[in-house]
């Protein structure tokens, strides 16, 4: 189980599962905001406090719901669905506590062209 949470802490979360690589998307929205991604099943996302203090931001075609913190603006995950309609969240890995980024491989992904 990791522990994660946005800058100030007022969004908090849990999710279950081993970090075994990062998603690093070359999209407008990731690269500018230098996110590395890992991908979950939505169930093993666990919101512990800040739901009233979240906002979503939708780009492109909207498949993703971005939520970030009203109050520090940081975006620990994101929501949204696989082709086959499989509901995923996306874990900011930069927002989990206790883990070391640069032993966690990463995944080149070209969202410039979704």
């Amino acid at each position: 189980m990791k522990s994660g949470s946005c800058h100030c802490g007022v969004v908090k979360f849990s999710v279950e599962g081993e970090v075994d690589q990062a998603i690093e998307c070359n999209c407008s929205h990731c690269s500018r905001k230098g996110f590395l991604l890992w991908f979950v099943p939505r169930a093993a996302l666990t919101l512990e406090s800040g739901s009233d203090r979240l906002t979503t931001y939708t780009f492109n075609k909207h498949k993703i719901q971005h939520q970030f913190c009203s109050v520090c603006g940081v975006q620990p995950f994101g929501l949204g669905s696989m082709p086959d309609g499989t509901q995923v969240a996306a874990i900011n890995i930069r927002c989990l506590e206790n883990i070391e980024l640069g032993s966690v491989p990463r995944v080149a992904v070209n969202g410039r062209d979704y």
